[in-house]
């Protein structure tokens, strides 16, 4: 079974740059169909970007033109850049698999000043 290790978050000031990093073992992530996921405080989680093994990428429109998702296929990792961030970035940001309600640990991203 695929498992993915979130790390990189910080605290950052408004208009900062945090680079997210999803680590798979257990199999190999370009396997999946997957997204990056946050959830603020108070809120429910919602989806960041998605890809799919097709090639196929979709960002939320919140996040458009500032966040970025990478891959290395040698680490079996995959990165969000996150650019221009905000305060209401602030979340506890997960990868999984779009089919997986298993979620990890996160990893906390604090936008503040």
């Amino acid at each position: 079974q695929v498992r993915f290790v979130e790390s990189g978050g910080g605290l950052v000031h408004p208009g900062g740059s945090l680079r997210l990093s999803c680590t798979a073992s257990g199999d190999i992530f370009d396997n999946y169909n997957m997204g990056w996921f946050r959830r603020a405080p108070e809120k429910q989680r919602e989806r960041v970007v998605l890809w799919t093994t097709t090639g196929y990428t979709k960002y939320s429109d919140f996040v458009k033109g500032r966040f970025t998702i990478s891959r290395d296929f040698a680490k079996n990792t995959v990165y969000l850049q996150m650019n221009n961030l905000q305060p209401e970035d602030t979340a506890v940001y997960y990868c999984n698999t779009l089919e997986s309600n298993t979620w990890g640990q996160g990893t906390q991203v604090t936008v503040s000043l």
